[in-house]
């Protein structure tokens, strides 16, 4: 069988559940990046099948169905809490909105062009940069004195392997250790977990280390893959929230595609902030 670098496959062994993105083939076999979850895998050539051109469209259809779900609820508090705020009047002037910055290093450059896309759709001042997983602790530092975000996501791929190790050592995981230096790094700048609030991990990966390292949210409590998008919906849920309140676990998770069992965290303050007065800008 003809595989090439970009197909979409599944692997016979695990009953086709879930759709891969070849992004290596070799003699031994096939490195696969998951088409919507943050998984990434080897698998022998003889494991693979190639998915068809109408089975492709179909999966696509229902992925771009799923996002348009999550981005549907999402609107829903965002015009909400928009129209809460724009109703605020003083002195007959009306108030200005001001949401926070994003900074999301991603593992995978494809996925990265999808959130880039999803924060902007949602109005998020975002700046994305493509990263290798391991490179990212020893970059973060000068990024975030360069771009000083108030929201820094870290995330590409991940995988546990019970051949490396148990649920609980690191070495089992093929990507945790690098999330939680880099979270670590991100610490050693800013201690306070509601001045700069970080995401971190991916498919898999170990929740508690994360958390431990000072993350506010992380993925994944029970060790399951996560959606390519959900990253940037706990961003987007942080940015949007006034700082006059807090982001729970619970209301975050209703807007992650995975729910709970691939998002967690701890309670943490919105950066929304609203202003006085709007000034309109001149046209010329």
């Amino acid at each position: 069988m003809d595989i090439s670098v970009g197909d979409l496959i599944t692997r016979k062994s695990y009953e086709h559940d879930t759709v891969f993105r070849v992004i290596d083939v070799t003699e031994r076999g096939v490195l696969l990046a998951g088409e919507d979850v943050r998984l990434i895998a080897d698998a022998p050539l003889h494991d693979v099948v190639k998915i068809d051109e109408t089975l492709r469209e179909t999966i696509i259809e229902q992925a771009d169905e799923q996002k348009a779900y999550a981005f549907r609820l999402f609107k829903q508090d965002y015009q909400l809490m928009k129209l809460k705020h724009t109703s605020m009047r003083i002195n007959e002037e009306r108030a200005f909105l001001l949401p926070a910055k994003v900074l999301h290093l991603d593992g995978d450059q494809t996925y990265l062009k999808k959130c880039i896309k999803a924060y902007q759709k949602l109005g998020i001042h975002v700046h994305g940069l493509y990263v290798k997983e391991e490179e990212m602790a020893s970059v973060v530092g000068d990024l975030i004195e360069k771009i000083s975000p108030d929201i820094v996501v870290i995330t590409g791929h991940d995988s546990y392997s019970e051949k490396k190790g148990k649920p609980n050592e690191l070495k089992a995981y093929r990507h945790t250790k690098d999330f939680v230096e880099t979270v670590r790094a991100i610490r050693k700048i800013e201690r306070h977990l509601d001045q700069l609030v970080i995401f971190a991990g991916a498919c898999q990966s170990h929740f508690q280390s994360l958390i431990r390292a000072g993350a506010n949210f992380a993925s994944s409590p029970e060790r399951v893959n996560i959606h390519a998008l959900d990253p940037v919906y706990i961003a987007a849920k942080v940015c949007y929230t006034s700082f006059m309140d807090r982001v729970t676990p619970e209301d975050l998770i209703r807007h992650t595609l995975t729910k709970q069992d691939g998002i967690g965290g701890i309670e943490t303050r919105g950066f929304f902030r609203t202003g006085m007065p709007l000034i309109e800008e001149d046209d010329d």
